[in-house]
């Protein structure tokens, strides 16, 4: 499909695009994401219909725009999260000629990177509604849909939502970059895993991790963590810690809130002896999912560190 082409076409037409190969239906939700009854009851809104002022971005795109829906796709939102902090790649993905100011005819398109080359994905902007909830990603700030869309378009590329619902991270990695991965296994892992976390966010790559237990049925511990589910790595750095040094991990979660209760989490007394430059500007004491956590921890309630950058 020719996003050009068809975006003109429904314009000269003063007509809003329906896509027919990704159409407002059951099909594309997939059989067996939710039960039977409540298939049936999923309703189709476009963003114009939901707020009468909405944009595809406001004020830059940031993973804290996501939140989770009902969909078990944490794998892809931990990626996409991660995609945010890297601008370069970003403007690969989200190609910036759309929008809901100019030119609006009810279609979007996004691009992924498939099988040795970037595939563009045109989508018309209906939504998946159940009982009047989001079952798609939401947005955190009402009227600010490219979390939700380029969703959609993900779900299109791998034939419904519901075979979003379970997948690996590393995969979406590579999906949204077109980059080479690795991955490392924390209950094995390399001796200079400090060092490699800190190079790793320094040369800009993309990182994610997840935790070992049953996807979908998310489990989340007394310390805060959730098992089976996918996480993004937004920071790594070495900071003087009371007479010498501390690698603390920054870890962010897709649901968009659900944070680490232990060392170096937002209120712990880990951060009283941390000079206050360093303090003021690491910790964000907030309930959007993002939390700081030393190396040791971060092997001990993780299994698997994803690194994916264009180049090896």
């Amino acid at each position: 499909q020719d996003f050009k082409e068809l975006r003109a076409l429904c314009l000269s037409q003063g007509l809003l695009f329906e896509d027919a190969t990704f159409p407002a239906h059951i099909s594309s939700i997939g059989p067996t994401l939710l039960p039977v009854e409540k298939l049936w009851q999923v309703q189709w809104k476009r963003p114009t219909e939901l707020q009468r002022n909405p944009h595809l971005i406001m004020d830059g795109v940031s993973r804290f725009d996501i939140m989770q829906g009902e969909i078990g796709d944490c794998w892809m939102l931990a990626a996409l999260g991660s995609l945010t902090l890297r601008k370069q790649f970003l403007e690969n993905v989200i190609p910036k000629d759309q929008g809901f100011q100019d030119d609006y005819a009810g279609i979007f398109h996004f691009r992924f990177w498939q099988y040795g080359e970037w595939v563009d994905v045109v989508i018309d902007d209906r939504l998946p509604f159940l009982n009047g909830r989001y079952l798609s990603v939401h947005p955190r700030t009402s009227n600010e849909f490219w979390p939700s869309l380029l969703e959609k378009a993900y779900a299109k590329l791998r034939g419904s939502y519901q075979n979003l619902n379970g997948g690996y991270l590393s995969d979406a990695l590579v999906d949204l970059t077109g980059g080479v991965q690795v991955q490392f296994s924390l209950k094995d892992p390399p001796p200079d895993l400090e060092e490699i976390l800190k190079a790793a966010d320094k040369s800009r790559c993309l990182m994610g991790c997840s935790t070992s237990g049953q996807p979908r049925r998310n489990i989340e511990l007394r310390n805060g963590i959730v098992q089976g589910h996918a996480y993004t790595v937004t920071g790594a750095v070495k900071i003087p810690y009371k007479n010498g040094w501390k690698h603390i991990i920054r870890i962010w979660n897709p649901w968009g809130h659900g944070e680490w209760k232990g060392p170096w989490s937002d209120d712990s007394p880990q951060w009283d002896h941390v000079e206050p430059k360093y303090r003021e500007a690491l910790l964000r004491n907030k309930d959007d999912g993002e939390f700081w956590m030393s190396c040791e921890n971060f092997q001990e309630q993780f299994s698997w560190l994803y690194i994916c950058n264009n180049t090896p």
